[in-house]
């Protein structure tokens, strides 16, 4: 992964007409052959707030607080059209639906609403909500020197290769290891240097470590610990051998954004990761981000598959079609 390969240019969209928008499907954001899923939420996002800062700037939404996506295919590098349905327009909120095609396939369709969080009002209560298991506390101002005494910095993640979007971002890891097997708690930021953005968020809820191979490996691969103790390629090769190398396609993936981020965007995010139910290769997860001052920034839910890398890698059929 080149550091210098922006994200944000990465994800920026063209506008083509009122309703029309195309993207280019970087090769370096991609997980084997197929563009990462947080990516392509990212410019789903991206589409959106350039339609409602142009073709509906009179709305003055300009900020998405719902997204529902529904992958039906998977996606391919290179360049990806986008037509955005103006179904619903209100004085508090308007809803559009958004269609991502390449080479005349309907890949990826979604549902977004979106709002202008700088002038909401209404009633307000704490509710005194918190994680729990509580994570451990973190000071980000330490992350770069990699001082925090309970967070340590993984410097690459398994697969990377296969993996290549996982390169483009830096991560802090709990020294301590993960407060459960089905919870994995983690900081991240752009490896470039660039800030995590409102629109950014469609990625930073889909970049995590895969829950399932701590329970495959029956230890966790993403450790810091482990990373320092292991040579390069010896754990790659252990989770081949254990059946550990699968993809992970995202099937259908929520957002609730509670919180606008700065207009420059933030460095680090916090993010919780937490599965309920594994089985018959489906499993559900549920994200959680938070803030450096601990504030709740969004909320996820994704429906996922297990199921072999050789899938990614597959030819498409002559008919176009690719299947999951």
């Amino acid at each position: 992964m080149n550091p210098a390969i922006s994200f944000h240019a990465a994800t920026t969209p063209t506008r083509t007409s009122p309703n029309t928008y195309t993207a280019d499907f970087n090769p370096a954001w991609t997980i084997g052959t197929v563009p990462h899923g947080g990516f392509v939420t990212a410019v789903f996002l991206r589409v959106v707030r350039l339609h409602f800062d142009t073709t509906l700037k009179k709305q003055d939404q300009p900020h998405t607080l719902t997204l529902h996506l529904e992958f039906l295919r998977r996606t391919q590098t290179g360049s990806a059209n986008f037509v955005v349905k103006d179904v619903k327009l209100g004085r508090q909120t308007s809803v559009v639906h958004v269609t991502l095609s390449q080479d005349g396939r309907e890949e990826v369709v979604g549902y977004v609403t979106n709002s202008n969080l700088s002038t909401e009002v209404g009633v307000s209560f704490a509710t005194k909500w918190e994680l729990s298991p509580p994570a451990p506390t973190a000071d980000v101002s330490k992350f770069d020197s990699d001082n925090d005494r309970t967070w340590g910095e993984r410097h690459s993640w398994p697969f990377s290769d296969f993996r290549k979007a996982t390169r483009g971002i830096r991560s802090m890891f709990p020294r301590g290891g993960q407060v459960a097997q089905n919870i994995v708690d983690e900081w991240l930021c752009l490896r470039n240097g660039e800030n995590w953005t409102q629109e950014l968020l469609g990625s930073i809820v889909d970049t995590f470590p895969q829950v399932l191979e701590h329970y495959v490996l029956g230890f966790d691969p993403y450790s810091v610990e482990l990373e320092k103790r292991l040579k390069p390629g010896e754990l790659e090769k252990q989770m081949s051998n254990d059946g550990a190398k699968m993809w992970y396609p995202t099937i259908l993936l929520n957002l609730e954004v509670k919180k606008a981020l700065p207009v420059e965007g933030v460095k680090w995010l916090f993010v919780r990761l937490q599965a309920k139910q594994i089985k018959n290769g489906r499993f559900d997860l549920e994200i959680i981000v938070m803030d450096a001052d601990g504030d709740l920034v969004a909320l996820s839910h994704h429906v996922c598959f297990a199921v072999g890398s050789e899938r990614n890698l597959a030819v498409r059929r002559k008919d176009g079609e690719a299947k999951l």
